[in-house]
Formats: structure tokens, C-alpha cells, sequence
């Protein structure tokens, strides 16, 4: 494991969770889940299956735990948000966490909380920690600018298309400072949706979800509910080539490829990937795995 030291709170990205959807398989990647450390900031985007694990795998101290961004409320993006942030609690936390969500995040926070009500107020009186309960701030994401407090760190969100779901946002994080400005944009899940080109324009870096056609093929092939499922995939998601046109429009330098479907079948390689993003995408192309980590670049 990464040793947790200051060292680590360098600028960078961190894939923890690769995966798109919510299955998990035996020494497969895990559903979504990232890591931006900014601005002397350390954000959390989604919380899959695996992103405690894979932020102390990372180095990352959970009693430090900063910012966190849900950017919807499917599974495989909030599953984990509850069970990280009392995991957070045992190892000492005691200092607030804000959490950025759409609506239906409070309902999930109050339930989670209503789960282990036993169990913290335990902890409370036995162990004479915090109350959990009091070291939470839940905040409502809504297009535009987020209110981040302090700092050099800027946040805005931007509503993507990823139906039946409708309060999916994009993020973008900006950050200035006196070797220049490093901005890293999150997609979320999303249809090929072109505003956001618009909205990623410049970014350093794009996160973006990925499928490959011949896979989505594979999966209803092998799924008793298929068609059905090629149905929602289609309608929901981005096929690679076009994640790599949203880039190309966006003049970013540099693409990385997540939540990805599918992510763990055999005879699925990084250079099918790499081979469907070519035409449409002249920078760099990243494929995202479990532990990528990118440094920012000083130049």
C-alpha cells in the first residue's frame, strides 16, 4: 500500500473504480469511483463498490476526507458513500465533510444514518467520538457554479443526458495557481451529448465513459434480459468513438477512458479501445483501470 504522507496530496487523478455498472467479478475492476487531489483539495467523485479500499490503497488518510461529489444516484456511482464516510469516522474523523449530490442524496444520507443508528450511538458514548450525525454538510448540486466555500478550487456542474435518470451532472474542476491553471473534467454517465464539449472546452484532462460495440453486442448476447439491456445502453451511453469526438471538440490534451463497458469480459484488450478512439481523437488516450494514477504536469 502507498505510504498515506504529504507527498501524496500532490496534484493528481486517481481512477479507483473502472467498471461501469454495479456487478462485480472475481479479479475485476470496480464500479465507479475517482480521486482528485487540487488546489491542495481532496475530492472524491462517486462512490462505487471499492472506493474506501481504493482511496487507502491510494494513500489517502480517510480522517482527511474533504469534498465528495456524487454525480447521480445509480448504484454503482453511490453504494459506498454511506459505509466510506463511517469508516472515515472509525479512523478518526472529526472535522466536517461536505458532500455535493442531486436531490435524492439527503434521502439516501438520513437512511444510512437511520441504518447504523445503533451502532453510532455506540461509538459516541463508548468510544467517546463525534457524532457522525454533526460532521456531514449535504449540498444540492444544481447547473452552474458550485459553493465550495474557500480556495483556489472552482467546481461547476452541468446536467448531462443520461435517461430515465435526470439529475446527472458533469463536473468540472479548476484550479490556478503560479505554475498555471490545471482543470479536470468528469463526464458522468451520459448519452453522446455534444454541450459538453462546450462545457469540458480546454480541460487538461476528460473522464469519460467508454463502450465498445462489439462488447455491448457481447453482453446482450450472454444476458437474458439483452435487448432490453442494448436498449438502455444505447440510449444512456457513450459509445468510445464518441467519447473521443466530445474531446476532440473540446481541445483537451488528454482523454481517459472510464466506466467502462465492458470492462472485465475476455477478449476485450486496451488496444480495442485505443483502436476505437484513433480516428476521431489525435491526443492521448488513457484506458482507465483500477489504481491509474496521473500526475498533474509541471511544466
Amino acid at each position: 500500500m502507498a505510504q498515506a504522507t504529504e507527498g501524496a496530496e500532490q496534484d493528481r487523478l486517481v481512477i479507483l473504480g473502472s467498471k461501469g455498472g454495479p456487478a462485480i467479478r472475481p479479479g475485476g475492476p470496480s464500479p465507479t469511483s475517482s480521486l482528485l487531489q487540487i488546489a491542495g483539495r481532496t475530492c472524491v467523485v462517486d462512490c462505487g463498490l471499492g472506493v474506501t479500499r481504493g482511496l487507502v490503497e491510494a494513500g489517502v488518510w480517510l480522517k482527511q476526507l474533504d469534498l465528495i461529489f456524487i454525480t447521480h444516484m445509480h448504484s454503482d456511482h453511490v453504494l459506498e458513500l454511506g459505509p466510506l464516510i463511517h469508516t472515515a469516522w472509525t479512523t478518526g474523523l472529526s472535522k466536517k465533510v461536505t458532500i455535493f449530490g442531486p436531490a435524492d442524496l439527503q434521502d439516501y444520507w438520513d437512511g444510512f444514518l437511520a441504518s447504523m443508528r445503533y451502532d453510532i450511538d455506540l461509538r459516541i458514548e463508548d468510544e467517546g467520538r463525534p457524532d457522525l450525525r454533526d460532521l456531514i454538510e449535504i449540498r444540492l448540486i444544481d447547473e452552474g457554479p458550485l459553493d465550495i466555500h474557500e480556495g483556489a478550487l472552482k467546481v461547476s456542474a452541468l446536467r448531462v443526458d443520461h435517461p430515465p435518470v435526470t439529475d446527472c451532472f458533469a463536473l468540472r474542476f479548476d484550479a490556478a495557481d503560479d505554475i498555471g491553471l490545471w482543470s479536470v473534467v468528469f463526464g458522468a454517465d451520459t448519452a453522446f451529448f455534444p454541450p459538453l464539449a462546450d462545457f469540458a472546452s480546454g480541460c487538461d484532462i476528460l473522464v469519460h465513459e467508454a463502450m465498445l460495440q462489439h462488447g455491448v453486442d457481447r453482453i446482450v448476447e450472454i444476458t437474458g434480459n439483452g435487448e432490453r439491456l442494448r436498449q438502455h445502453l444505447m440510449d444512456s451511453h457513450t459509445l468510445a468513438p464518441d467519447a473521443a469526438r466530445i474531446a476532440t471538440s473540446a481541445q483537451t490534451s488528454h482523454l481517459v477512458l472510464n466506466h467502462l463497458i465492458p470492462a472485465d469480459l475476455p477478449g476485450f484488450e486496451e488496444q480495442d479501445w485505443l483502436d476505437a478512439c484513433a480516428p476521431e481523437f489525435s491526443g492521448t488516450t488513457t484506458v482507465g483501470y483500477d489504481g491509474l494514477t496521473i500526475p498533474r504536469k509541471r511544466l
